[in-house]
C-alpha cells in the first residue's frame, strides 16, 4: 500500500471511527431505559459529548471540513439522546439542580460559539473555536489517567473496556494521520495524538495486567 493510499484510507475511516466512539455509550443508556434508573452514572459524559461535538461541528463548518462537521453532528444528536434518557430516568439525589447546571453550561457553550462565528471574521472565529475544541479534548482525555493510576495500584486492568479502547485507538490514529498529513491542522492532530497516546497506554496495561485479581481483594474480577 502506497503512502497516498494509506492517507486516503485514514481519511475515509476517520469519520466512521468517530461515529463508532459516539455509539459506545448506547448499551449503557439502553440499560438505563430498561432499568428505569441511572443508578450512580454521572451526567457529565453526555452533556460534554453535546458541547464538545458542537464545537467541532462549528469548527468543521468554518474550515469547510465535511468529515469533521458531519461526524460530530452525529455526536450532537446521540449526546442529546443520551442526555434525554438520563434526565428521564435520573434517580440521583439533587438531580434537578445538577441537570439545570449542565443544561445552562451546554446552552452557554452553544450560544457562545454561534455568536463567535457570527461576530468575528471566519478565520479568527475558526482559530478560537479550534483552540477551544483542543482544550475540551485535553480535559476529556485527562479522565482516563485516573483509571490508569488505579490499574497500576491494583495490578488489574479489568476497569479498562477493551472494545471501546480499541475503537478509540483506531479513531485517534486515523484522525492523527489525516490531521497531520492531509489537513495539516494542529487543532485536529494534536488532541488526537494525545488520545492515541492515552489509548496506547491503556492497551499496554491491558496486555500486561489483563483482568487479573484486584490487589488486596483476594477475589478474581
Amino acid at each position: 500500500m502506497t503512502q497516498q493510499s494509506l492517507l486516503s484510507l485514514c481519511g475515509t475511516l476517520a469519520p466512521y471511527c468517530g461515529v463508532l466512539c459516539f455509539l459506545a455509550p448506547l448499551p449503557t443508556i439502553l440499560q438505563v431505559a430498561r432499568d428505569k434508573s441511572t443508578k450512580a452514572l454521572p451526567l457529565l459524559p453526555y452533556s460534554s459529548m453535546i458541547s464538545n461535538s458542537f464545537v467541532w461541528v462549528m469548527y468543521g463548518i468554518l474550515k469547510n471540513l465535511p468529515s469533521v462537521y458531519m461526524s460530530n453532528a452525529v455526536g450532537v444528536i446521540l449526546g442529546s439522546y443520551y442526555f434525554r434518557i438520563y434526565v428521564r430516568y435520573c434517580t440521583v439525589m439533587g438531580a434537578v439542580k445538577q441537570i439545570r447546571m449542565h443544561v445552562r453550561g451546554t446552552v452557554c457553550i452553544i450560544v457562545g460559539n454561534v455568536c463567535l462565528a457570527q461576530i468575528l471574521e471566519k478565520d479568527v472565529a475558526a482559530d478560537i473555536i479550534g483552540k477551544e475544541g483542543v482544550f475540551y479534548c485535553v480535559v476529556l482525555f485527562a479522565s482516563p489517567l485516573v483509571a490508569l493510576k488505579h490499574v497500576l495500584e491494583s495490578k488489574s486492568a479489568v476497569s479498562i473496556p477493551l472494545p471501546f479502547t480499541v475503537a478509540c485507538f483506531v479513531n485517534c490514529l486515523c484522525w492523527s494521520v489525516t490531521g497531520w498529513f492531509t489537513m495539516k491542522d494542529f487543532n485536529i492532530y494534536f488532541p488526537n495524538l494525545l488520545g492515541l497516546s492515552c489509548a496506547c497506554a491503556q492497551l499496554g496495561l491491558k496486555g500486561v495486567y489483563g483482568n487479573g485479581k484486584v490487589k488486596g481483594s483476594g477475589l478474581p474480577n
